[in-house]
């Protein structure tokens, strides 16, 4: 059965600080609501790569504490352009907590050439006893790795798979016909129908902090081969993803799990904070598909 990870959401308050029971309070709801089967810490979702590294470990502190003893997988998103700086979270949060899955994103800006992109994994991973998923998001971080660079990191044995956020199923087809065994997590919520239709191992996603249980609903009808019933679902779902896009995915998600009596806080600068408009059309996406 494929698994739906929560991309796990950072609380902050007005001047910017991590709201430690804030994120308690999301962590306890993406699992006792929710019912998400596992949590992705530390992505661009938990808006990661404005912290700096004490606040890293600080919030992968928060979400152990809260859920490890939960039923639930954890993985810690480790990655940033400081190589030094994601070894020693990959240690942090494996020798000092105990995180069996870490994910690291690419590295970005500097248009690091395949070998070196290759090291930065290899480092990584060499020192920890944790299994690592590649975190390939083109979009955003201007990398894109090729099925021959794929199978070059899959050498390295710790490197079991990939959070796949990339709108390119040409490439998932041939990365999932040529590494059946290696774990696939669709990364765009909005593509998961054809995600599934590519056999991926399962999903992580920003939205499924509030909308996971319609998720659930349409993997189990593509498994039953219900495959109108899992259309009908992938377009609801994306009804509700384009009006959160078109209002601010982050802002609304956290207005969103306001309503539903979770403090998220607030989003953290440079993001703007929330002005009546946002606020307005959150609360009209909240009445018209959450209610």
């Amino acid at each position: 059965m494929q698994k739906v990870y929560a991309a796990l959401m950072t609380a902050f308050d007005e001047n910017g600080n991590i709201d430690e029971k804030g994120t308690r309070e999301i962590i306890r709801h993406d699992i006792d609501v929710e019912g998400v089967d596992g949590l992705y810490v530390g992505g661009s979702t938990g808006e990661n790569f404005m912290l700096g590294k004490d606040e890293k470990k600080r919030v992968f502190d928060i979400a152990w504490d809260e859920a490890h003893n939960d039923d639930v997988d954890l993985i810690a998103q480790v990655g940033s352009p400081n190589l030094h700086e994601a070894m020693e979270l990959a240690k942090y949060v494996t020798n000092e907590l105990g995180f069996k899955t870490i994910s690291a994103v690419t590295p970005f800006y500097y248009n690091f050439t395949f070998d070196e992109i290759k090291h930065y994994y290899d480092e990584i991973v060499k020192d920890v006893d944790a299994n690592l998923l590649v975190y390939s998001i083109p979009a955003l971080t201007g990398v894109s790795l090729s099925l021959d660079n794929f199978a070059k990191l899959f050498e390295n044995p710790k490197i079991i798979g990939v959070k796949y956020t990339n709108a390119d199923f040409y490439l998932l087809e041939r990365i999932r016909e040529r590494f059946p065994d290696k774990k696939i997590l669709s990364g765009f919520d909005e593509m998961l129908l054809p995600a599934l239709i590519e056999g991926v191992d399962g999903c992580i996603g920003s939205t499924y902090n509030v909308n996971t249980k319609v998720v659930k609903e349409e993997i189990d009808a593509y498994n039953k081969g219900d495959f109108e019933r899992a259309r009908e679902l992938e377009h609801q779902k994306n009804d509700v993803i384009t009006a959160m896009l078109n209002n601010g995915i982050y802002p609304t998600i956290k207005l969103i799990l306001e309503h539903m009596g979770v403090h998220a806080g607030y989003t953290r600068a440079p993001m703007a904070k929330y002005d009546d408009k946002v606020i307005k059309g959150a609360d009209e996406i909240y009445n018209k598909y959450f209610k």
